[in-house]
């Protein structure tokens, strides 16, 4: 155990505040917002997925000014070069005519980095942020930079067009926390939001939550009990998503060419903890471990061709893996 002060309600309600406090600016998506501030309070990146329109960018900024943190929004392009976002040494003029070089910082060099539709950016662009979320440094001209504490890259792309897209490599995927599918509000929310879009009102986002406080959260997250039966859980519905092990329910032997890694099992871990940490519980439960399973693994999970052809999901996967465990439980 760490020496940090275990606050599970104190944080709980930190937590509540938080939540509420997005909801009156971004309407309905409440599935959205949880498994973000799960991503966050993990100390995680997301990949939020969804078409054009349905708050994704004004949901990221809300999160950074509810937080209190540096934000920064990078639109990728397939022209946008690395240097462009990392930032590059510079000729600078002092006194006396002296020359020197100085390293201008680009926008990755914030908390809370939104990767507007990352998949426009070729793969050379992609790479230079590897580095960033899993190092949380920068290296340019052979010299390292470290980003703020805390950092979060919070990316999006656009599932519907193909045409001037870049694929991320699975590597870059499996860095990511959790992959979050933004989907289509209801009638009823539909009519909220052109409610609050097109009046004069417009509600502020005030801070809910210092950036100490967020960190102190995060170590916080790291304390709560996972028990050996509730990992053994976990590991088991890891393993059944592998198309080779017995275990693996029909869906998954037909129509996955490759199962999850261990990133997979790590974040599902990771998330739950926070997720019990946001009922005021400092246990794990498999509860948790469920309902965290989709986002945690919907973009680990590769499908072969007859899959692809055939418009299987890797939600449906899950889920099949999801229900196989439940039975043999």
């Amino acid at each position: 155990m760490s020496d940090i002060a275990v606050k599970p309600q104190e944080w709980k309600e930190s937590i509540d505040s938080l939540r509420e406090h997005i909801g009156k600016v971004i309407v309905g998506q409440q599935e959205v917002v949880e498994q973000m501030l799960w991503c966050i309070f993990a100390g995680g990146h997301a990949l939020l997925e969804g078409i054009p329109g349905l708050g994704k960018t004004m949901l990221v900024r809300t999160v950074s000014e509810a937080l209190d943190l540096s934000f920064s929004r990078i639109q990728f392009t397939p022209d946008l070069m690395p240097s462009d976002i990392t930032g590059t040494n510079i000729l600078s003029f002092g006194q006396q005519g002296s020359t020197g070089m100085t390293f201008q910082k680009g926008p990755l060099f914030s908390s809370i980095v939104l990767a507007d539709e990352i998949n426009r950016a070729t793969p050379k662009t992609q790479s230079a942020l590897l580095e960033a979320m899993q190092e949380k440094t920068v290296t340019v001209g052979g010299e390292t930079h470290r980003l703020p504490r805390p950092f979060f890259v919070l990316a999006t792309q656009n599932p519907l067009e193909n045409e001037g897209t870049y694929p991320l490599p699975e590597a870059q995927l499996d860095r990511f926390l959790l992959k979050i599918d933004v989907s289509y509000p209801s009638g009823d929310e539909l009519k909220e939001i052109v409610r609050r879009t097109t009046s004069s009102h417009e509600f502020q986002v005030t801070r809910q939550m210092t950036a100490d406080t967020l960190l102190e959260i995060q170590q916080g997250a790291k304390e709560v009990l996972v028990a050996e039966d509730i990992l053994d859980y976990a590991v088991r519905l890891l393993m059944s998503t592998h198309p080779e092990e017995a275990s693996a329910p029909e869906a998954v032997r037909k129509y996955v060419q490759f199962g999850s890694g261990p990133r997979g099992v790590q974040s599902i871990i990771s998330v739950s903890k926070v997720r019990a940490l946001c009922s005021g519980r400092m246990h794990v439960s498999t509860g948790d471990i469920r309902a965290v399973a989709m986002p945690a693994l919907r973009h680990r999970l590769f499908l072969n061709f007859e899959g692809q052809a055939l418009g299987i999901t890797t939600d449906s996967i899950i889920q099949e893996v999801l229900q196989a465990l439940e039975g043999s439980a």
